[in-house]
């Protein structure tokens, strides 16, 4: 098991009458993006909270950067829970500082990089004011910066652009991208399907407590098939009842076309053109978005 960052065989969990996680199997690769993905009670933070020895499973192994006891391991992991706060009076620059400390550092190493991080992510002013003046995209964001500021081998980060702008959500995703070009792993849960297929290598998809699929994002999005996106002006009320459509996720100015077999896209396509200006018509895989539809709520959710 010790050749993943993160391997699972058969783990569950049970709370009470709830199995939270049943038989879950799963090996994340040292080096990777891995999106863990599920609707809200699926069963994503149970498993991420096992991982860090949060939890313990009640049944199955796991094994954390090559060790069966997560705890052991504990200062080389980075962790932003879902469920997130700032000890609101200390000064920012105290808390990163603070955070460093805790995973080991010096007090005078976890101060300069907390100074570092902070003024590099448009935070420098705010180093000497206290938590409680931040704004909640300003926290979030400083509770990332806690998360890394050890420069941890393995990060978790449970819904990290919660709160943000999409300034702020383009900083954070370069940041991902920037540790992971370092050879670090990051485990990324969300439950917003955009997100995890801009920046996944790899998805883990989570349903009730039971592993729904799990691979590299390409072959994921490969095995569903082709699909036609549009991007139109005009009444997308005419997309549904069109001969040889099967399936319709339509966002209001473009929309996501699946055919029923033997349908073809040129058919479809000279249909459109008389109902809607069309300004974009492609033939690619499926979305993320829609392959999580089909698995979590069936081929014709």
């Amino acid at each position: 098991m010790s050749d993943h960052a993160i391997a699972l065989s058969g783990v569950s969990k049970r709370f009470g009458d709830v199995l939270a996680v049943d038989d879950v199997s799963l090996e994340v690769p040292y080096g990777s993006v891995y999106g863990f993905l599920g609707p809200n009670g699926a069963g994503k933070t149970t498993t991420i909270r096992m991982i860090m020895s949060i939890f313990y499973p009640d049944a199955g192994r796991l094994s954390v950067l090559g060790s069966p006891n997560p705890e052991a391991v504990k200062d080389r992991l980075g962790y932003l829970p879902e469920e997130k706060g700032l000890y609101k009076k200390m000064k920012t620059g105290e808390l990163l500082t603070y955070f460093g400390r805790l995973k080991g550092m010096t007090t005078a190493d976890a101060k300069g990089k907390a100074r570092e991080m902070l003024d590099r992510f448009g935070l420098g002013e705010w180093h000497d004011k206290k938590c409680d003046a931040l704004s909640k995209g300003m926290g979030q964001k400083v509770q990332i910066l806690g998360t890394l500021i050890h420069q941890p081998e393995l990060v978790i980060l449970d819904e990290p652009f919660a709160g943000l702008d999409p300034v702020n959500v383009q900083v954070v995703r370069d940041l991902i991208l920037e540790i992971k070009r370092r050879g670090t792993t990051v485990i990324f849960s969300t439950h917003v399907m955009e997100q995890a297929e801009q920046i996944c290598d790899s998805i883990f998809l989570i349903n009730k407590g039971h592993k729904v699929l799990d691979g590299p994002l390409g072959e994921v999005k490969a095995s569903g098939g082709q699909g036609i996106v549009i991007d139109y002006d005009g009444d997308g009320s005419v997309l549904r009842g069109l001969p040889g459509v099967r399936r319709v996720n339509d966002a209001g100015k473009s929309a996501e076309i699946f055919l029923g077999d033997g349908a073809k896209p040129q058919d479809l396509l000279r249909v459109l053109v008389d109902r809607l200006e069309i300004r974009r018509f492609d033939v690619r895989e499926p979305s993320l978005h829609e392959i999580f539809l089909r698995a979590v709520g069936g081929d014709d959710a």
